[in-house]
């Protein structure tokens, strides 16, 4: 339902009309000094010869990839659809098959015009956000029935500035109001936006020409796939692989989000993982150094959040974030406090364990091969150390540890494993094989490599599991892979992250270019891009895997297979796996751990779908309370069947508690996890339905 706007707005609405001519004139002016420069025109053209000579797809730059390039670019500067309007677009769009040719001929001006009146749109946003502000939020009426769509990367543009003032007063009312239901003052509320958006509006008027060439520039490379990329002359040696930045310090992996900035992946033995504060997916809103003031960074540019989270070894930084296990509605954040260190190789060393389960009357003793990433001491290597550090290496030792131990069988743990060196999966897969391929590398001119184990003989030929989830990526993929080509081991667990591309660096006459040359292809010929390895027997996801994940990323590359490099042979798990599945079902039906899983994943999909909101306070917090109950049954369902005691409320994670918890993780035995004790009991099946001259 369209609603009038308020007193306070129309008033803004008047006086912007209203303004003397001179004043528009020098605010559509300030962004005039933002010009693409000679350096960055020939960037340009070496950025179009490269990709057309280079990268492992060679499409055609066209008509059809100037539109492709037009929508992202737009989508780039205006997601949420909250700035340009009709006009604008349909301004613009004379312009929308034209790109190709703008780019062969090192025309950047178009690219520059659309930026400058994106920036001119969110100034204009911003101050009629602090006129709002300032006049207090009491004015805000949150008892009119009316609501807000916060998905808006389709909707209608607004059809005219009229329309653009009500989607910015609905989008300041929402803010507000989350901010209220997150139980802030409303004063706090005032000063934390005002503060926020005059920052926001400093920054703006802090936009380089580089600035824009990097949106521009990317928003065509990024037509290929979301791993190519140009990388500026100052933020070149900040992005990492996967177009996220590898902080020094912290150990994470964050991309953008809108406004936001997101943490992807945690690096396995980093400060962020150890400290079990953070998890993938969850939002950073604010940095702090040490004790001094929490800095607001929503709408920062990501090199910018990255250099206020560095910092030396040893010294401190607080983060504010939005916990990924919120609710959409939830604005509630936790502030963590982490010290800054480096990974050391040793703390991502392989380990071993024991699981020791009851099953059909019987007392079984597994062995646990947990390995956080795919590690090789090159340095060490390349000296001819002797004793030099690898994954293979330490995990040939565990197994001759677990074997002394008569250990029936073993479960590789690859979860949460992103991978690392691609040498060490290979020769770690060469552990399992009697020898061949491991993996294949198709480059951009069709040629195929074969990486392969040229030692003859198998180290360890016993039963075998490997579990692996939606963090699991590239070397691990690789790894979980080829163990289900081979038909060695049963894979379980959740689809892997499904990052199958292989990128390299060159250099540009002005910053680099990152593009990808090759892809990565199984032995059965399969591609693990895009939808990574599926597992033989699946469990619930612990997170959306739409929101993390290579198929989560505009432009992914697609699945594809080709010419095998395997013959055909019989699969020995095949004629088992629907009564292994039945087994596993029986038991997880009525697992507090495993129904947990899949209730919150529902409750979350449920939730993602419900993209309008009320802006009607109390209609809203009795959404919020309703969603907050039904969190809070789905975990006293849990903790009722595991015999713990009950939650009144849900509780909010503070740094107290996961102290606490930390400390509580370190007395837990493997069969308490619950993914790691059904993968055994698993294996214990297959071990039940197999002759036992067929497990060595």
């Amino acid at each position: 339902m369209k609603h009038t706007l308020t007193r306070s707005a129309l008033a803004l609405v008047i006086g912007l009309a209203a303004l003397p001519a001179a004043h528009a004139v020098s605010k559509a002016q300030q962004w005039d000094y933002l010009q693409p420069d000679r350096d960055q025109m020939i960037a340009s053209l070496n950025v179009v010869e490269l990709l057309k000579r280079h990268h492992y797809s060679k499409p055609p730059l066209d008509d059809a990839r100037s539109r492709k390039m037009y929508a992202g670019y737009l989508k780039m500067l205006d997601p949420a659809r909250m700035y340009f309007t009709a006009n604008d677009i349909k301004t613009f769009n004379a312009w929308e098959a034209q790109f190709d040719d703008f780019l062969k001929a090192g025309n950047l001006k178009p690219g520059y015009s659309i930026y400058k009146r994106q920036l001119e749109r969110l100034d204009q946003y911003l101050d009629y956000a602090l006129v709002e502000l300032n006049q207090g939020i009491d004015k805000i009426d949150f008892s009119i029935d009316e609501s807000f769509e916060t998905d808006r990367e389709k909707a209608q543009w607004a059809a005219d500035d009229e329309a653009l003032q009500d989607l910015w007063r609905k989008r300041l009312k929402d803010e507000v109001l989350r901010l209220k239901i997150a139980n802030k003052e409303p004063k706090a509320i005032e000063t934390l936006l005002i503060k926020r958006y005059k920052n926001q509006q400093k920054r703006l008027q802090q936009t380089r020409s580089e600035d824009v060439f990097q949106a521009y520039i990317n928003s065509f490379a990024q037509t290929y796939d979301p791993h190519t990329n140009y990388l500026s002359p100052d933020n070149a040696e900040n992005f990492d692989i996967n177009m996220s930045l590898s902080l020094e310090g912290i150990g994470a992996m964050l991309q953008g989000d809108n406004e936001h900035v997101k943490i992807v992946r945690l690096i396995p033995a980093g400060p962020a993982e150890k400290s079990k504060l953070v998890a993938p997916a969850d939002k950073i809103i604010a940095v702090g150094q040490g004790n001094k003031e929490l800095v607001d960074v929503i709408g920062w540019r990501l090199d910018e959040v990255v250099k206020l989270i560095r910092g030396p070894k040893g010294s401190q930084v607080r983060l504010e974030i939005i916990p990924a296990s919120n609710a959409p509605t939830d604005q509630t954040s936790k502030v963590v406090t982490l010290t800054r260190e480096a990974v050391k190789l040793e703390e991502q060393a392989a380990k071993k364990s024991i699981l020791h389960l009851d099953q059909d009357g019987r007392k079984a003793k597994l062995g646990v091969i947990e390995i956080p990433a795919f590690y090789l001491d090159f340095k060490a290597y390349r000296s001819g150390d002797p004793e030099y550090k690898s994954t293979t290496r330490d995990v040939k030792r565990l197994i001759t540890e677990l074997q002394k131990e008569q250990v029936e069988g073993i479960v590789i743990d690859l979860r949460n494993n992103g991978g690392g060196s691609l040498q060490e999966a290979t020769e770690l897969t060469g552990l399992f094989i009697e020898q061949g391929p491991t993996v294949l590398v198709r480059n951009s001119d069709g040629r195929i490599d074969v990486l392969a184990d040229e030692q003859k003989g198998v180290f360890y030929k016993g039963p075998l599991t490997v579990l692996v989830n939606r963090l699991s990526a590239s070397a691990s993929e690789i790894f979980a892979g080829a163990m289900q080509d081979y038909h060695r081991a049963l894979i379980i667990g959740g689809q892997t992250f499904g990052k199958g591309t292989v990128q390299t660096i060159q250099p540009l006459n002005h910053g680099e270019l990152k593009l990808t040359l090759a892809k990565f292809y199984r032995v059965s010929g399969q591609s693990t891009q895009h939808q990574g390895v599926i597992p033989d027997i699946s469990y619930p996801a612990d997170m959306d895997i739409n929101e993390i994940g290579e198929s989560a990323l505009p432009e992914a590359m697609p699945w594809d297979s080709i010419k095998p490099a395997l013959k055909p042979s019989s699969d020995p798990f095949k004629p088992f796996i629907a009564e292994l599945k039945a087994r596993h079902d029986a038991r997880t039906d009525n697992d507090p751990d495993f129904v947990f899983s899949r209730a919150r994943l529902a409750l979350t999909q449920r939730l993602m779908q419900d993209t309008e909101v009320s802006l009607n306070e109390v209609e809203r917090r009795a959404q919020y309370a309703k969603i907050e109950k039904k969190q809070l049954d789905i975990e006293n369902a849990r903790r009722g069947k595991k015999g713990e005691d009950l939650l009144k409320t849900m509780i909010k994670d503070d740094e107290d508690d996961h102290v606490a918890e930390i400390e509580k993780d370190k007395k837990l035995k493997p069969e308490d996890d619950a993914y790691l004790a059904e993968t055994g009991r698993i294996l214990l099946d297959w071990l039940s339905l197999i002759p036992i001259a067929s497990r060595q």
